[in-house]
């Protein structure tokens, strides 16, 4: 292995562990909301950001945060776990140099994909374009890594 294809690797596991520490500060701010009013949180941030309540948009938001039973709260924060954990599994095996971490990265990350797209024709942000363009490339990257013979030991 190449100096420079082990610090690609291990630069794609830091942006993997740092995916999923965002996706656990995330869930564990969830979480905090299981016993609380969401409406009423919500509320206060359209009101703090200067929003206009009255909007279509804004009331829709409004009406869905109301209506969030604790066991869907508890929900959505588990699913930001269950992929942190994948998150955190895909970098173990990069940091690594382990085969098996490119091919989890590329199952998982390319298994993501159309959701990135979808997300990305719902709503463009300059975050979304590129994470997706983060996340295309290092798809393209292992798979040409695990398909030339040039993946990491095992």
């Amino acid at each position: 292995m190449k100096f420079s294809d082990k610090k690609l690797l291990r630069l794609i596991a830091v942006f993997k562990f740092f995916q999923a520490a965002m996706l656990i500060a995330l869930s564990l701010g969830i979480f905090r909301l299981v016993h609380r009013n969401v409406g009423e949180i919500v509320e206060h941030w359209v009101r703090a950001m200067k929003l206009d309540p009255g909007n279509h948009l804004v009331m829709r938001i409004l009406v869905r945060a109301s209506l969030l039973t604790p066991e869907q709260i508890k929900r959505v924060g588990l699913v930001g776990l269950i992929y942190a954990a994948l998150f955190l599994t895909e970098g173990t095996g990069l940091w690594l140099l382990k085969r098996w971490g490119e091919w989890i990265t590329v199952i998982v990350t390319g298994s993501l994909l159309p959701l990135e797209v979808y997300e990305l024709y719902r709503h463009v942000t300059a975050l979304k374009v590129l994470v997706l363009v983060i996340n295309v490339a290092t798809v393209w990257y292992l798979i040409y890594r695990i398909r030339t013979g040039a993946h990491a030991k095992t």
